[in-house]
């Protein structure tokens, strides 16, 4: 199990956090989120997990997200975030798309008070962007932000 050491700011403390085990153990009142593409397919890796749990794919449809949104769900007192990081489920993101989606999530914590979030590595399983790439793009979008981030891998 790797930890990094908090990023102490005038907003806060900021932390991300790498663990090994199941993201869906995780305390069950932080919020979760992951990737998916504007269609709402969710066919396939971490997002098929997701559907199965949370249901509710009519309900993000009707959120008309954009890629670089974020859709979201509220499920037993908490958010599920949808990062809209692509348009179809065969596409592949790009890491702008990705910065935009943490960003609007980062903006919905705020509004609502959300000060933890676990979430897979991001993009990087069937998506395949590099995890190096994007824990430093989640480190520059939520330095400040108070929020403590919890990434799950296997």
């Amino acid at each position: 199990m790797e930890t990094d050491a908090p990023l102490t700011t005038q907003a806060g403390e900021f932390s991300i956090s790498e663990v090994q085990g199941d993201l869906f153990l995780c305390p069950p009142k932080e919020a979760l989120a992951h990737c998916i593409s504007a269609d709402c397919r969710m066919g396939a890796g971490i997002a098929k997990m997701f559907k199965a749990k949370f249901s509710g794919t009519q309900e993000l449809l009707n959120q008309a997200k954009k890629v670089g949104e974020v859709a979201v769900l509220e499920r037993n007192e908490r958010f599920i975030y949808y990062l809209v990081t692509k348009e179809r489920a065969f596409h592949k993101p790009t890491y702008p798309d990705l910065e935009n989606s943490l960003r609007a999530m980062k903006q919905h914590c705020i509004l609502h008070g959300v000060t933890a979030v676990s979430m897979p590595r991001i993009g990087c399983g069937l998506d395949k962007l590099q995890w190096d790439k994007v824990k430093w793009m989640m480190e520059k979008v939520f330095r400040g932000s108070g929020i403590k981030l919890t990434v799950y891998y296997l």
